[in-house]
């Protein structure tokens, strides 16, 4: 199953009423799982070191809107051009724990290169510039759990 029709699941079901997908193919199992947010809010599994290769699919739980309610005031503050998640996952700013970040403040981005990685389903889905300009606020953390149209960056 190709990534595209991975990341179309997974925003279908995450923006429906649905609580569990499942979809079988020739080349593998998906089953796609919504976490009740009172029971996900109590847990959170730390992230292991992300790799970037594909791995097998696996249970994705969404993560709860109240993770990260201060993303939200500091996006309608900026002004710019800001860079939203296309998925629910877990976000990295780096290739590897110890790695520089792949952008940060005051750098210059040119559209297409990559500005971070969200880790979903077992997959490192890199993301991508969509306008060239500078980084002016990084607005989510290393290995923060993001939703889908949550502000990551703002570009000038």
């Amino acid at each position: 199953m190709d990534l595209r029709k991975l990341k179309t699941l997974i925003d279908l079901v995450s923006e429906s009423n649905i609580s569990e997908l499942e979809i079988t193919e020739a080349d593998g199992k998906v089953r796609i799982v919504k976490a009740d947010p009172l029971a996900a809010a109590g847990a959170v599994a730390a992230p292991a070191a992300p790799v970037l290769q594909q791995a097998a699919p696996v249970q994705l739980a969404a993560a709860p809107a109240a993770v990260a309610p201060q993303a939200a005031p500091a996006a309608a503050e900026a002004t710019g051009h800001v860079v939203k998640s296309p998925m629910v996952g877990t976000l990295y700013r780096s290739s590897s724990p110890g790695a520089k970040p792949f952008a940060d403040v005051g750098q210059a981005v040119k559209e297409g290169d990559t500005i971070c990685i969200i880790e979903a389903m077992k997959i490192m889905n890199e993301i991508e510039a969509d306008k060239t300009g500078t980084i002016t606020q990084v607005l989510c953390e290393n290995g923060q759990a993001v939703e889908y149209g949550q502000p990551l960056f703002i570009i000038e």
